[in-house]
């Protein structure tokens, strides 16, 4: 089966989902809804045979389209998820986060008991090939990982259509909009749900002297939050977002009693600068306790999924994940339940830096529960 996508919203990271998915074979864009001028403007050279519809209802009821991709502001996800589950449900590729206010956990929860079709959460971090090899080999790296790090330190939120990416009542806050990526790797990587999480951030430099509508915004740009997770497995993440002189983007680490797993992942190739000669490589290094001896391999990226987006190819690979779902049936590989986890840690995280208090996973009313048909 032919993938046609109905696209909702084209800004910055709808047109890398464009661009993408003019990559995967049998996938062309049908439809898409795009209210800001410019913002379709640019979608529609990107994909010059789709129509321009004028609202959401006319994406979904579009006869030709097999499949959706929500790329809307944060805010908007679960309302629209739920106006297509009332008109058409279809396959979905949603963009994270799910959602954004903790009181809407029951709704999402009524979501997902009735949806009938798949619906995949956007969790782009995964496909990256570095990261994907250091998951891969991290069991056999560390005789069982204790101990999980992820460092990202990256440049300040980039202007978006209405400024809306600025204040937390539009994002659920940074440790939502940008970190529930690693919160999903955190929890994928231990294999097993959260219980416990720490906090620690705020506003220190970025848009500090910027002012909307009268309005400085209160989107943090520094965190260290701390997870730990049912087996016991302890994981960090370092988030600082006035660092985009380093070399690399993201920095993960992996750590058991037989040794420790590392990969090193560069930020978008065009923001680096031209005379330092050519973009970092991504690279994985292994260093066994025992024989001791650093192994480092370099992870390069295809060039043409490079010049494709900001996110080292991996917007490619989850579409091409996301085509087997629609095409052959398949499961999608990141379901509702680990979107929705991936959103409860950031909001537990924002809740702990808000209060100075650690939060109980196991009793969040935003977290998944039994009640609301837990399961993995």
């Amino acid at each position: 089966m032919d993938l046609r996508y109905g696209i909702i919203g084209c800004g910055m990271m709808g047109q890398e989902h464009l661009r993408n998915i003019a990559l995967i074979d049998g996938a062309s864009v049908a439809a898409i809804f795009e209210p800001d001028a410019a913002m379709r403007a640019e979608a529609a050279k990107l994909a010059p045979g789709a129509v321009m519809a004028d609202n959401l209802a006319d994406v979904v009821a579009n006869a030709q389209v097999n499949c959706l991709l929500i790329v809307s502001p944060n805010y908007m996800h679960l309302a629209q998820l739920e106006e297509i589950a009332a008109i058409r449900p279809l396959p979905i590729l949603c963009e994270k986060p799910l959602f954004t206010d903790p009181a809407d956990a029951p709704r999402l929860a009524a979501l997902r008991s009735a949806y009938p079709a798949p619906i995949w959460v956007a969790m782009e971090y995964r496909y990256m090939p570095p990261v994907a090899h250091l998951i891969a080999q991290a069991k056999a790296a560390t005789g069982g990982i204790k101990m999980l790090t992820i460092r990202e330190h990256r440049f300040p939120f980039l202007e978006k259509v209405g400024d809306w990416n600025r204040f937390n009542c539009n994002t659920g806050g940074t440790l939502v909009e940008k970190c529930c990526h690693f919160f999903d790797l955190m929890r994928l990587i231990a294999g097993c749900d959260p219980v416990r999480v720490m906090a620690s951030a705020g506003q220190a430099v970025n848009h500090l002297n910027e002012l909307y509508d009268g309005q400085i915004p209160d989107i943090w740009d520094n965190a260290f939050v701390i997870v730990e997770f049912e087996n016991g497995l302890r994981a960090m993440l370092e988030l600082c977002m006035f660092a985009e002189g380093a070399r690399y983007q993201e920095e993960i680490t992996a750590v058991g009693p037989k040794g420790r797993i590392d990969c090193l992942v560069p930020g978008p190739g065009r923001f680096w600068p031209a005379h330092l000669g050519a973009a970092p490589v991504p690279k994985v290094i292994v260093s066994p306790r025992d024989p001791k001896g650093p192994q480092e391999l370099d992870v390069p990226v295809d060039p043409g999924l490079l010049a494709a987006g900001d996110h080292n190819g991996s917007t490619f690979y989850q579409h091409q994940g996301f085509a087997r779902v629609v095409s052959d049936g398949q499961t999608p590989e990141v379901s509702l339940l680990d979107g929705w986890w991936a959103v409860a840690i950031g909001m537990a995280a924002q809740e702990s830096a808000a209060t100075g208090q650690a939060v109980d996973l196991t009793r969040a009313a935003y977290a998944p529960t039994a009640a609301q048909g837990h399961q993995r």
